[in-house]
């Protein structure tokens, strides 16, 4: 799940006008070794002081986006740790050990000393509390239909103790890929007969599966939990043939997403892997040489790297990348390929750090040649999760000069991924998505949605029954039977007693998946 930084310190105070100035009476020193007149600070209201120390790494989060209770207990106690203000905690309690603490400390994400005077911190965090909505609004009621026209379940011909799926994957060869976090097994599945065909184990299990030139590589996270170890490796899987896996890249701090292209123009294939990590991480490109090993070349050195794609964004030939960070500073950002291996990076869309972006993908859905952006917005692990009126399915239209404006909502409580594809064969595009932070108590319905287009980006909502009977994570598309239409396949983690009639009823079933078997064919 991921850990959010809410705020990342940035000293501007001078920009309010506050002087330093050792010969006033009424001044005070910070631990950074600044000074200002106190009279100055009276002066300047707690918004201010936080739209001065909350935007330099991410975009403003307003008061609003939050209730009370949150910035109170939760939020406002994390920020003070980034200022080395650490009241309820010890500064030493929050790093893991070994290589971990030492990718912390290189970033000084904690610092020794306090950087960020408490009187400061004391009104910034009396303007959240003054500002903050005791709860947040309510999203409108959804109207979900039970029954989908066009698939049925299907459930595999095996059961799992307690499953953890973090992966699905059909293939064009192999079958169906999943993996299972709590048991770090990686296995392959039988389409026809939905059993399991061959399993080995990896850490914590395999999260990405990219097949690329007939290849099949595995992107394998080390440590499922929010940690900063480089536990993590991309392998390459045997091939028909039999043989042994064989890792290409090792000492990734928790990698979730890869993807392969050149990226330089020299023939050989680069890969783009992203690392979310917990407090550092990155997104970086890794050049391959004539010998077959790869470099790290790193486009965002911060945590968050959720999905990145390589593309020719602007059509010159060049391929570029376009990622997901959703860490802190939350957006979609694009790295132009510049030759020689040089890339310029350009935001595209920035969300503010509470939103929890947790997925996205490329889709040209009005059908004019450019690809538009599909979000999801839903992760809600890092507290008690609560019901956010803004989280749920974006659709972002582009221009053309890969300029995006919001064109589409969809309200999902705690929306985790989404598919688009014509999926009813009526020449317009469906959208399948799922949630893992659903309204149990009052929706838990919505844990699967299937939005039919009824033309004109209209859409009707409806899900399968049994929707309830697992905890949706991931989610693939595919032509599981091969009959000419798409099916789905929806993977199910065990995570979280807040709802123990829902958590029972997931043991019971041990469901490591499921599949929505499209019968318009």
């Amino acid at each position: 799940m991921n850990y959010k930084i809410l705020f990342i310190p940035l000293f501007f105070l001078a920009a309010f006008g506050i002087q330093c100035s050792s010969s006033k009476k009424d001044t005070d020193q910070t631990s950074a070794g600044e000074t200002f007149d106190r009279e100055m600070l009276d002066q300047i209201s707690g918004e201010q002081l936080a739209r001065t120390h909350c935007v330099g790494c991410h975009l403003f989060p307003e008061p609003s986006l939050l209730n009370r209770h949150i910035w109170e207990e939760i939020m406002m106690p994390r920020m003070a740790y980034y200022f080395g203000i650490y009241r309820d905690t010890t500064r030493e309690a929050l790093f893991e050990g070994g290589r971990a603490r030492l990718f912390v400390e290189r970033m000084n994400v904690f610092p020794e000393k306090q950087t960020l005077d408490t009187a400061i911190y004391n009104k910034i965090t009396r303007y959240y509390l003054d500002e903050a909505p005791a709860e947040l609004p309510a999203p409108p009621k959804k109207n979900i239909k039970t029954g989908l026209k066009h698939f049925k379940l299907v459930k595999p011909g095996f059961r799992s103790n307690n499953p953890t799926t973090n992966l699905v994957k059909v293939t064009e060869n192999d079958g169906i890929y999943f993996s299972d976090m709590a048991s770090s097994r990686l296995s392959i599945v039988d389409p026809t007969t939905l059993k399991v065909v061959r399993s080995a184990r990896t850490p914590e299990g395999a999260v990405w599966i990219n097949e690329y030139e007939r290849n099949i590589y595995a992107t394998v996270i080390g440590t499922f939990n929010p940690s900063d170890h480089d536990h993590g490796f991309l392998m390459q899987l045997p091939g028909p043939g039999g043989g042994s896996a064989k890792k290409i890249i090792q000492n990734l701090q928790r990698p979730v997403h890869a993807d392969f292209g050149d990226l330089d123009g020299d023939g050989l294939t680069d890969i783009v892997i992203s690392e979310f990590g917990k407090h550092t991480g990155s997104l970086s490109w890794w050049r391959q040489d004539e010998q077959g090993n790869y470099r790290k070349r790193v486009l965002r050195n911060k945590p968050g790297a959720t999905k990145a794609y390589i593309r020719d964004l602007n059509g010159n030939g060049k391929q570029d990348i376009i990622g997901l960070l959703s860490q802190g500073d939350e957006g979609i950002f694009a790295y132009y390929n510049q030759g020689d291996g040089n890339f310029k990076e350009e935001t595209i869309l920035r969300f503010p750090p509470s939103y929890g972006a947790s997925y996205f993908n490329l889709f040209d859905f009005n059908n004019d040649g450019f690809d538009d952006i599909i979000l999801a917005v839903g992760d809600n692990a890092d507290y008690d999760p609560i019901i956010k009126h803004y989280h749920g399915i974006y659709i972002y239209y582009n221009d053309g000069e890969n300029r995006f404006t919001e064109g589409f909502f969809y309200q999902l409580n705690g929306a985790y991924g989404a598919i688009p594809h014509d999926f009813d064969k009526d020449g317009d595009i469906d959208i399948a998505a799922i949630s893992f932070f659903p309204d149990y108590e009052n929706s838990p319905e919505e844990s699967f949605v299937y939005l039919e287009n009824k033309g004109n980006m209209q859409f009707e909502a409806s899900t399968f029954a049994e929707s309830p009977d697992g905890r949706w994570i991931v989610m693939d598309a595919a032509d599981i039977d091969g009959d000419g239409d798409m099916d789905l396949i929806l993977g199910n983690m065990l995570f979280g007693t807040d709802y123990t009639e829902y958590f029972n009823r997931w043991v019971e079933n041990g469901l490591p998946f499921v599949i929505l078997e499209n019968t318009i064919r």
